[in-house]
C-alpha cells in the first residue's frame, strides 16, 4: 500500500464506538446487515439518504439503503452530512487525500475537492469540522463493502444556500456518480410522537415539497434539502426503503431517534 503522511489522511474518529474497530469484526457485521436487507428491485440509484447512528441502532436501516447499490457501477460518491461538533458556515469540504476506516483507505477526488474550494461563497476547505465527525465516517464501511473501489467527496453542511449548491453540484455530476446524504430524523421524542413527526417529514420528502420539508426535524436537514432540490433539477424520483426508530432496534422507547433509508432513481 502506498505510504501516506498524517496530513493526507483523515483518521477514524468513532471506530470501536459507533461500529467495530477490528477489521474482521467490522466486515462481518456489515456483511451480516447487508445480507439481512432486501433487494427492492430498483433501477440504478442516483441518490440515497441513510442514517448515521451506531450500527446497533441504525445499522439495519442504513443497510437497507446500501443493499440497493450491490452490482452497481458507482465510481464516485458525493457524501454530505451535518456538522455536529464544529461550526460550519456553508459547506466544509475535507482537505484530505484519503479517509481511513478499519477496512482501509478511501481516496478523495482531489480534483473535484479543489474545484469546489475555488468557490468560497459556497464551499471552504476545512479539516477541523471533519476530524471528530461521525456522520460521514459511519457510512464508509458500508460503501467500501458494497462498492469496493470508489472515490469520495466529503462535505459537511452548516447553513448553505440550498438552491445554489444543488445547481452547482448538478453541473458537476458525471456518469457513475452517487449522492449520499447522512442524516437521522427526529431526536429524543417518545416512540409514537417520533413516528408521527418522522412520517410527516418523510411524506414531504417523498412529495418533493422543499418548503414543507424545511420545517421538519432532521439533524441533516440541509443536506436532505440539497438532495431534494438536486432531484428536482435532475428528474430523480424518491423511494422509501425503510423507516424505523431506535425504539424498534433496541433503544429506550421514551427517547427515540428516527432513521430512514430513501433512494433516488431516474
Amino acid at each position: 500500500m502506498k505510504r501516506t503522511s498524517a496530513e493526507e489522511v483523515r483518521r477514524p474518529a468513532v471506530a470501536g464506538t459507533f461500529y467495530p474497530g477490528q477489521p474482521m469484526r467490522l466486515r462481518s457485521e456489515v456483511e451480516r446487515l447487508l445480507a439481512e436487507a432486501r433487494d427492492a428491485g430498483l433501477p440504478p440509484l442516483r441518490g440515497l439518504i441513510v442514517p448515521h447512528a451506531g450500527y446497533r441502532y441504525s445499522g439495519p436501516v442504513a443497510a437497507q439503503g446500501f443493499r440497493q447499490l450491490q452490482g452497481q457501477g458507482v465510481r464516485r460518491v458525493l457524501l454530505l452530512g451535518p456538522a455536529h461538533y464544529v461550526w460550519v458556515d456553508s459547506i466544509a469540504v475535507a482537505p484530505y487525500r484519503y479517509f481511513e476506516t478499519p477496512l482501509g483507505l478511501v481516496p478523495q477526488d482531489t480534483a473535484l475537492v479543489g474545484a469546489l474550494a475555488g468557490q468560497p461563497d459556497l464551499y471552504a476547505p476545512q479539516g477541523e469540522p471533519h476530524e471528530p465527525e461521525h456522520c460521514l465516517e459511519v457510512e464508509l464501511p458500508f460503501l467500501q463493502t458494497v462498492l469496493g473501489e470508489f472515490h469520495l467527496v466529503a462535505m459537511l453542511c452548516g447553513q448553505p444556500d440550498v438552491d445554489a449548491v444543488a445547481r452547482d453540484l448538478a453541473q458537476r455530476l458525471q456518469p457513475g456518480d452517487l449522492v449520499v446524504v447522512s442524516s437521522d430524523l427526529s431526536h429524543f421524542h417518545p416512540y409514537e410522537e417520533a413516528q408521527r413527526l418522522d412520517r410527516r417529514f418523510l411524506d414531504h420528502v417523498l412529495a418533493g415539497d422543499l418548503a414543507k420539508a424545511a420545517h421538519g426535524e432532521a439533524c441533516g436537514l440541509q443536506p436532505i434539502l440539497i438532495l431534494m432540490r438536486l432531484a428536482q433539477l435532475q428528474g430523480w424520483r424518491p423511494h422509501l426503503l425503510d423507516y424505523r426508530n431506535s425504539g424498534d432496534t433496541g433503544g429506550d422507547p421514551w427517547r427515540v431517534v428516527g432513521y430512514a433509508a430513501v433512494a433516488y432513481t431516474d
